[in-house]
């Protein structure tokens, strides 16, 4: 008995480092997430110069505090409090539908919005950014939800859903100290495939850290990053066709 105990500690022990990875991995989602936003939204907001629809403010919301308690999370499984973390998980399955329900509602906002602009087709042709973007994320954390009896697995595809969100924070930075001055409405859906492959780099560093330590990197990692950025490039080539512009047309058309 002694034995056994003895080896499940050193177990433990040497499965902290792969633990703590992750929850380093939480800390920089959650900052690129803060810092994305800060020029456009968090700032403005501070200084009381933003306005804009409850729905966007909720949304922000309900995504910033993603980040937070994916953090809480990877940091409770990093410390060995795994009953926690799983006692929490019902609230991630909370967050995660209001993100979803909130994410869709976004997309119809920005549609409203770019149609009183005068925008309306470029307002339509954006919305498949963010509404293929809320569809990957709740389509992999169903699948990590699926997976929580597999570890290896359940967290590898966490972190893909927390980085699959974070091209809206980078494309923040692209769009105020890259672009040039353009009217105001959504920008051209190719503009989001750069910060969708900036985002993708946590990826490729959470590849590099399997390699090194396992030998090889997980399929997890392989297919969800080829599938994340085949999901941001064919959005371009999707959102220009007549069947995207019915499909989202409809919905803007129920929405008013």
């Amino acid at each position: 008995m002694t034995t056994l105990i003895d080896d499940r500690r050193v177990r433990a022990r040497d499965a902290s480092p792969a633990r703590y990875f992750y929850l380093h991995m939480s800390l920089a989602c959650a900052a690129t997430a803060f810092l994305g936003f800060a020029p456009t939204y968090w700032i403005p907001l501070a200084q009381r110069t933003f306005s804009t629809s409850p729905v966007i403010h909720f949304h922000g919301l309900l995504f910033f505090t993603w980040s937070l308690y994916f953090v809480l999370q990877t940091w409770l499984a990093a410390s060995g409090r795994v009953v926690n973390h799983r006692s929490l998980g019902i609230a991630g399955v909370s967050l995660a539908t209001a993100m979803t329900i909130f994410g869709f509602l976004a997309s119809v906002h920005v549609m409203q919005h770019s149609t009183a602009l005068g925008q309306k087709e470029a307002g339509i042709g954006f919305s498949i950014v963010p509404m293929s973007g809320i569809a990957f994320f709740a389509v992999v954390f169903v699948l990590a939800i699926v997976n929580t009896r597999r570890p290896e697995i359940h967290k590898r595809l966490m972190l893909l859903a927390a980085v699959s969100i974070l091209d809206a924070a980078i494309a923040r930075w692209f769009l105020t100290f890259l672009a040039p001055p353009g009217p105001p409405g959504p920008p051209p859906v190719p503009v989001t495939i750069a910060p969708a492959v900036v985002a993708s780099l946590l990826l490729v560093v959470a590849m590099v850290r399997d390699w090194r330590t396992e030998g090889r990197v997980h399929p997890v990692y392989i297919y969800g990053t080829l599938t994340l950025l085949a999901v941001k490039v064919l959005n371009w080539p999707i959102s220009e066709t007549a069947a995207w512009h019915a499909f989202a047309g409809g919905i803007l058309a129920l929405a008013q």
